[in-house]
């Protein structure tokens, strides 16, 4: 039998997954994907799938890939989800089939406890706020008993914690083969691992990263692979081109400054004056950062002459020297004492590494590449390709090929376009020649959703806007007991709308307003899954940026979704600004080809967080009465899921009304 005749019989009403995993239920858009998985493996070539919600896609992909016998490289989009194809689905699988099939979990480095670094920690004397030394101390009691040195694995660790760079090493301070815990690091067990696996799962951060600088071990096993598969595939492009530039940050330099007094003084005290080198260099990167001034946190400043917009042109060169100037000072340093230790041999590395991006940022942004200042508590100068085109091209579909013969490429996710060809996302990832899928999701949202947009809500640029949509929220989640996510454009808006709410609700004891940002992303979507289940409070969520995306909620505890605008790109972004100029010069409508197409995926994945099972109802509300009174509004909303439209505040109350449970009829809520 061929690949995709054993395959089709796997899925079957009365086949394999249908009598071994209780809560499988035979689809058959998730046997067409199947299939088409299973013939581009045997054929070889590109495939790419937009799998509506609900497909299964998981399965669609690995039944197929684990049944082919072949080597498989997985890359999803977090870590997060790394986990869950790692812990749960692949083994689901790999028993329920009763394969002998060796799998390995690879991350980034930042993900697994380094031993050295741990060992140096013990007495650094800068560990950040007293809280520090309790949480390291959990670590220590932690490394004495993992095998894996992942540190998701450690309870009560938060991913934010300010230790965990200083026992998490980077491709900037490793040592590598130089390092006394070489033998025992779980970066290279991790590796061995995998280059060990029938099966690899990574991110795509990571499996850019490596492709940029071959420093995780992925740029080693893709050669070796047969099938290459990306989940979330709708990230490639973003997640792409950060790792295909350049970059520097001042936090980078002034880790570099402590990490120089710290080895100095621990294998050269005495020969250099450490406190002065790593104090000038500390100075000079601080300095950079107060020549941009008070720019608001998260702003991008354009870069398109000698110096960022906003930016005095002398001064940030005066700047940039004196930074320029203090790497070269340590340069002549660490010369006469690098052969003491391989840490300082290191230190010199990196040293030149930063005089060579000093000297980058000095000159002029390359061509179809777009330059800009991130501005926050620290820099980050960035240079990067508008789109991954070529290097999708050239150093990863041609040139593998070229080495092991043709491989198989799937790139899978719920939202890759608005048209027959997926351009959206084909276009900027190289893959215009791919065999493209659509699979329709078997969510009947006619019956199970409907979109509201409130007509009495002032414009979205209405400086009232925010506050006006917290009051539409405050009024509909009373009704239903929170099980709201507000979903907002801009940080800004995020503040207002969550602030407001804490306002409307303070005297209430029965619901709580989250807010992105107070807790870990995990931690806020746990809490609002448990809703009020066992006596708690009712939920509001409002979040904004990656919560468009990747939340799963079935089930009652979300049933309203509210968007505050229309998620357009912002003009003034950087690279918005250079892909739109880029359109122009080649004779293409930037709001068509561009904003519309952008609008119109944001759109569909924010209100792809509504129906995630058969069984939810719900409410989508977008707070923007462009969607009703301009024509792209009305085609944004032709490109959401059929969900029924209600055009009243009457028809609003009724459906709010059916979702009500008795229990939360009190009218204490209000």
């Amino acid at each position: 039998m061929s690949l995709q005749e054993v395959v089709g019989d796997a899925f079957t009403p009365d086949g394999l997954l249908s009598r071994t995993i209780e809560a499988f239920m035979p689809r058959a858009g998730q046997t067409e994907m199947a299939s088409a998985v299973a013939r581009t493996i045997d054929n070889g070539g590109v495939l790419v799938v937009e799998a509506g919600t609900g497909i299964g896609k998981t399965f669609s992909y690995l039944v197929p890939a684990l049944l082919s016998g072949n080597r498989v490289l997985v890359s999803t989009a977090t870590k997060t989800l790394q986990d869950q194809l790692f812990g749960r689905d692949i083994p689901q699988l790999v028993k329920v089939l009763g394969l002998p099939v060796r799998t390995a979990l690879l991350k980034g480095r930042s993900s697994y406890l380094c031993l050295y670094r741990l060992e140096i920690a013990r007495h650094d004397l800068n560990l950040p706020e007293h809280l520090a030394a309790r949480t390291l101390a959990k670590v220590e009691q932690w490394a004495q008993v993992t095998q894996t040195g992942d540190l998701s694995e450690l309870p009560g660790l938060d991913e934010r914690s300010p230790v965990i760079p200083f026992v998490t090493s980077s491709r900037d301070n490793c040592l590598g083969a130089q390092c006394p815990q070489f033998r025992d690091c779980h970066v290279n067990l991790a590796r061995r691992k995998a280059l060990a696996a029938d099966v690899v799962v990574v991110n795509h951060h990571l499996f850019f990263a490596d492709l940029a600088v071959r420093d995780s071990g992925v740029a080693e096993l893709l050669p070796s692979v047969q099938t290459v598969i990306f989940d979330e595939a709708h990230q490639l492009n973003e997640t792409g081109v950060q790792f295909m530039g350049n970059q520097l940050t001042t936090g980078q330099l002034l880790d570099f400054a402590r990490d120089l007094m710290a080895v100095g003084l621990l294998h050269a005290r005495g020969l250099l004056d450490w406190h002065a080198l790593a104090s000038e260099l500390e100075h000079a990167a601080r300095d950079l950062r107060l020549v941009v001034g008070k720019s608001y946190p998260g702003a991008k400043l354009r870069w398109v002459g000698e110096s960022p917009e906003l930016v005095d042109a002398i001064e940030w060169k005066e700047a940039m020297d004196a930074v320029h100037a203090s790497c070269i000072k340590v340069n002549f340093g660490l010369e006469t004492v690098s052969e003491i230790a391989p840490e300082l041999v290191r230190l010199s590395e990196r040293n030149q590494e930063f005089i060579d991006r000093i000297n980058f940022f000095s000159g002029s942004c390359q061509l179809d590449s777009v330059r800009w200042l991130d501005v926050g508590i620290q820099l980050r100068l960035v240079e990067s390709p508008l789109d991954i085109c070529n290097t999708v091209k050239s150093r990863m579909i041609q040139a593998n090929d070229e080495l092991v013969g043709r491989k198989s490429w799937i790139f899978t996710s719920a939202t890759l376009g608005n048209d027959a060809k997926l351009r959206w996302f084909t276009e900027p990832c190289g893959l215009d020649e791919a065999e493209i899928l659509k699979v329709e999701s078997p969510f009947d949202y006619s019956a199970q959703a409907v979109v509201y947009v409130p007509q009495h809500l002032p414009k979205p640029n209405d400086p009232t806007h925010s506050a006006q949509v917290a009051e539409f929220v405050a009024n509909a989640a009373a009704v239903i007991g929170g099980r709201t996510l507000v979903l907002t454009t801009t940080l800004r808006a995020l503040k207002v709308v969550a602030d407001s709410l804490r306002q409307w609700f303070s005297n209430s004891k029965n619901l709580d307003i989250l807010e992105q940002g107070e807790m870990p992303k995990r931690e806020l979507i746990e809490r609002f899954r448990l809703g009020n289940q066992d006596g708690r409070a009712g939920c509001i969520l409002v979040a904004s940026a990656s919560f468009w995306e990747g939340v799963d909620v079935p089930g009652d505890a979300l049933q309203m979704v509210v968007i505050d605008k229309l998620p357009f790109p912002p003009p003034s972004d950087p690279q918005v600004e250079a892909r739109s100029k880029r359109l122009e010069s080649n004779g293409k409508s930037v709001f068509n080809s561009y904003f519309m197409r952008e609008a119109a995926l944001a759109l569909k994945q924010g209100a792809g967080r509504l129906i995630r099972h058969e069984s939810d109802r719900g409410i989508l509300v977008i707070c923007d009465t462009r969607v009703s009174s301009m024509g792209y509004g009305r085609r944004l909303l032709a490109a959401l899921p059929p969900m029924r439209r209600i055009n009243s505040e009457a028809e609003m109350a009724i459906e709010l009304n059916a979702l009500t449970r008795p229990s939360t009829m009190d009218p204490s809520w209000i």
